[in-house]
């Protein structure tokens, strides 16, 4: 893993300079890209021979350089910093494909992204980590309106139990047929498992690299 300090913004980099392709991935709302759950996904990934950039959105950032907690930037600029690290990739790998995704909130903003980059950039695919469906406990909040008319083929990575979709309710929803839903089994929204379901956390993190880096192949070979 190497850190780099190229830009304003924090980046880390897992995996082999001449990949396949790059997957570039944000975190969540309340966690760093150097979180354990970030560092296990990305070093999975890397270990399947993909390159892997990790970014800090820039009020995360700030929590890193002056060490005091505040919110998420709102989804207009976390969507702004994402296309700029669209486009560093682009021109320091160039000719080399580059997918997008992330933890959480992450996730939802390359989402949010992904029909645009792929028109303009040629970005192919779009790897969700825990989708935020709505906020816990409240299930009328629905976060799934442009996944409904989705173009560009996207795989959302969710645990069972997560208090943000849980499987019961998500798989009620219209969804685009490009959005593909494989279920981390028995995983919290970080993918943490029951302890009755026999299974650990490494595990289910495990299951999401290999789930992942299926989805990232197929795309590539399509």
């Amino acid at each position: 893993m190497a850190a780099e300090a190229s830009t304003s913004v924090p980046r880390l980099i897992d995996g082999p300079g001449a990949a396949l392709a790059t997957v570039l991935l944000a975190h969540g709302a309340g966690a760093p890209m150097d979180s354990p759950f970030m560092a296990a996904i990305a070093g999975g990934l890397a270990q399947q021979g993909w390159r892997v950039v990790r970014f800090e959105f820039p009020y995360m950032a700030r929590m890193r350089e002056t060490g005091r907690r505040q919110g998420p930037d709102r989804m207009p600029v976390l969507q702004e910093s994402f296309r700029q690290q669209v486009r560093l990739e682009m021109a320091d790998q160039p000719g080399q494909p580059v997918f997008i995704g992330g933890k959480s909130m992450g996730g939802r903003g390359a989402s949010l992204l992904v029909d645009g980059l792929n028109a303009c950039d040629g970005v192919p695919g779009c790897l969700c980590l825990g989708y935020p469906f709505h906020p816990p406990g409240k299930p009328l909040q629905m976060r799934t309106e442009h996944l409904v008319a989705l173009r560009t083929p996207t795989l959302i990575l969710q645990g069972e139990r997560d208090s943000f979709g849980r499987r019961e309710e998500v798989e009620t929803y219209r969804l685009s047929p490009q959005v593909q839903l494989r279920w981390i089994p028995s995983g919290d929204h970080s993918f943490k498992p029951t302890r009755s379901s026999g299974l650990s956390e490494a595990e289910n993190w495990a299951t999401a690299v290999a789930l992942g880096d299926q989805f990232l192949r197929q795309l590539l070979s399509g």
